[in-house]
């Protein structure tokens, strides 16, 4: 009996295997499904409907996308995790998941592993922000203020593991300062009480302050990347400020289930990175503050190692635990 189970695994792998290379040389032949872990109307969500239209003309099949928001983009990751890896469902993922795959070590739905990168759609470098009320102009007083006032100064977070949590505590610990948390349930919650005075700082998308900062409604003290936007010239970055390799970006991308043919992951990294270079993209990646993907799908694993590395040692050193 073992010798027969053993010769019929065997022969379901071959079957399996010969399945999925007739699937890469024809792919695709149906309607491919977008699984978007975030909820709809919200930024990343928007733009995956923005470039669907796009990779259903190129691709040459109707590209669907499908809201599966829930416990910080995991509930999508899962589904995704679990589906047939036939490269016609796809997670829209984003730099929750990579967190995600360091606080909760689940498995199931680890990035570069249960996940293989097909290429990233987007980035973009989160901003610092304060209310107009806060008695500091720039990115030197803001830390001096906080250094004459310990835990006076306050910002405002995600949550616990969130992006915008763990760029506050690079700060503190790059500045030496102390600031007090004021955590909410989700990134962005903060904006009615930011703008209100309620709380004092919070980093969020350049798509999300743009209009505040430009009407004075809040003022910006640093870009957490590597370079300064397009339609905020005067605002310098946070390394300009003082504080050297502080960066943090909003990212997002798709992956694809493990075993995915990488015939493909390739033809999906293709298209996508044909509809990203586009006039109407580009335009708006100026006007919104992102930066475009499209690289090779090894490429955009190395990318989330990397982040992965980065913000496993914020993890450690300010000790973060999921409640």
């Amino acid at each position: 009996m073992r010798y027969t189970n053993t010769f019929r695994n065997l022969i379901f792998w071959c079957l399996s295997f010969v399945s999925l290379s007739g699937i890469a040389q024809n792919f695709p032949t149906k309607p491919i499904r977008i699984i978007e872990p975030a909820g709809p109307g919200s930024a990343v969500d928007v733009f995956a409907r923005q470039m669907a239209p796009g990779l259903s003309e190129l691709l040459g099949q109707q590209v669907i996308i499908e809201n599966r928001p829930g416990a910080n983009s995991s509930i999508g990751a899962r589904e995704v995790a679990r589906s047939l890896p036939d490269g016609y469902n796809l997670l829209h993922g984003n730099v929750n998941n990579s967190l995600n795959d360091l606080l909760t070590q689940d498995e199931c739905c680890l990035l570069n592993k249960a996940l293989l990168p097909v290429t990233r759609l987007n980035s973009s470098p989160l901003v610092m922000v304060v209310n107009p009320s806060v008695p500091a102009n720039n990115l030197k007083e803001y830390i001096a203020l906080a250094k004459s006032k310990p835990k006076f100064v306050n910002a405002a977070s995600g949550g616990t593991g969130s992006i915008t949590q763990l760029l506050g505590e690079l700060i503190k610990k790059t500045a030496d300062i102390q600031v007090q948390e004021v955590p909410y349930k989700a990134i962005g919650a903060e904006l009615p009480d930011l703008l209100a005075g309620h709380v004092m700082t919070a980093f969020l998308a350049p798509a999300v302050v743009k209009q505040y900062i430009l009407t004075g409604k809040l003022r910006a003290l640093g870009v957490a990347g590597s370079s300064r936007l397009v339609f905020l010239p005067d605002v310098p970055t946070l390394a300009e400020g003082g504080l050297v390799g502080v960066e943090a970006y909003g990212w997002n991308g798709l992956f694809v289930p493990a075993g995915t043919p990488k015939a493909v992951i390739n033809k999906l990294q293709l298209a996508v990175s044909q509809v990203l270079s586009s006039k109407v993209i580009q335009d708006d990646a100026i006007l919104q503050g992102y930066r475009t993907g499209g690289e090779s799908s090894d490429e955009f694993a190395t990318f989330v190692r990397a982040e992965v590395t980065k913000w496993g040692k914020v993890i450690k050193d300010a000790n973060i635990k999921l409640e």
